[in-house]
């Protein structure tokens, strides 16, 4: 998804951004409506509307469990098994046509929606008793583009993997993560770091975004041990915003512990709009510059396939300026930065259940002083 760029559809028919289109005979078409393929995949008894938020949008509330390694072992067994079950005699794969299904028969995926604020529902399927092990988490669904941060993205679910199959890399680390959103990776950064910063703009997306670290504070029993701090840091600033009376204000010695201590920035899912990714790059270079340790940031992202009018092709405009600035930073020469770039492969054990699509990447990137 691209902010500057023409009218365009996504491969996946659901994440799609549009701007005013003038065809040859003046007609204008506009679309404006972002909605993450997560929310779509997710069975009716995850979705429960919860409030409005302050500028009136619904907020829902969806649990997600995290598998035990024994389910991660029997998903990874089965999914053999059942590829296996698919190849004929000579290896190849031996496809089976499904008998067509009237609309009437296709489960349909909705939310559940409160009739009046504070109403208690009756589900239709019994709610999943709630364990140390699920996370739930306040979003909203189907919003304009620059509201995207306020939904659930794939790629958080494949940073939240990463670091629950690595819990070493992360044990007891002070943490940076930007672009937050509703705050799923970070959640997980505390079951094994000390410190995490979940930073993000907007007062209302920070307000959700607390309201989930609190949501979350036992579901996992290490995560007690661990402090999330949500904060405001605006990519297109240069400085961190030290009001010390505004709720999401950074205070002196939280920035001098930032400084001081963080070994590890995260990243998921946050470049869709050259213009903010750009920002995004000059932000990690001033911060990691003025780290007192060596860093490891990590990004993951979703490699979105968009049919643009203006160049009437398929194209990855925005993962191709991600990638760009990826080599621009390792490339970069000014005598008092190095950094090097690397592909992290997703071969690492699945914990959440959503869909681990091919287009899902996971980069490393090591910032050290000269």
């Amino acid at each position: 998804m691209r902010n500057d760029s023409a009218d365009h559809l996504d491969s996946h028919g659901v994440c799609c951004r549009g701007h005013e289109v003038v065809a040859m005979d003046q007609v204008t078409f506009r679309s404006d409506t972002v909605l993450s393929d997560v929310h779509v995949l997710l069975p009716n008894i995850h979705h429960l509307m919860a409030r409005l938020n302050g500028v009136g949008q619904p907020v829902f509330v969806s649990k997600f469990r995290i598998l035990r390694q024994d389910e991660v072992q029997d998903v990874q067994a089965s999914e053999e098994t059942t590829l296996c079950s698919l190849l004929d005699e000579d290896g190849d794969l031996d496809v089976v046509r499904k008998a067509s299904h009237s609309e009437s028969d296709r489960e349909k995926i909705h939310p559940v929606i409160l009739s009046q604020a504070g109403e208690k529902v009756e589900e239709e399927e019994e709610e999943e008793e709630w364990s140390k092990d699920t996370i739930t988490i306040e979003h909203t669904m189907a919003t304009p583009l620059e509201d995207v941060g306020k939904q659930i993205w794939r790629g958080a679910f494949l940073l939240s993997d990463f670091i629950l199959s690595n819990p070493s890399v992360f044990e007891d680390a002070t943490v940076l993560e930007l672009g937050a959103g509703t705050g799923l990776a970070s959640i997980v950064m505390a079951t094994v770091a000390k410190t995490v910063y979940c930073t993000d703009v907007g007062e209302d997306l920070l307000s959700m975004c607390q309201r989930n670290v609190s949501l979350n504070r036992d579901f996992n029993e290490s995560a007690v041990d661990c402090v999330v701090k949500v904060r405001c840091l605006d990519w297109t600033s240069h400085d961190f915003l030290s009001d010390t009376e505004a709720e999401f204000g950074w205070r002196e010695e939280e920035v001098g512990d930032l400084h001081d201590n963080t070994t590890i920035v995260i990243a998921a899912d946050v470049c869709y709009d050259d213009d903010l990714t750009d920002a995004l790059f000059r932000t990690l270079y001033r911060i990691t510059s003025n780290l007192r340790n060596p860093s490891t940031v990590f990004f993951s992202i979703e490699k979105r396939l968009n049919f643009t009018l203006r160049r009437m092709d398929v194209s990855c405009e925005a993962y191709d300026h991600f990638r760009l600035c990826l080599q621009q930073l390792e490339d970069m020469n000014d005598g008092k930065m190095k950094f090097t770039v690397e592909p992290v492969p997703c071969t690492f054990p699945q914990f959440l259940q959503y869909e681990r699509v091919e287009q899902l990447e996971l980069w490393k990137v090591t910032a050290s002083a000269l």
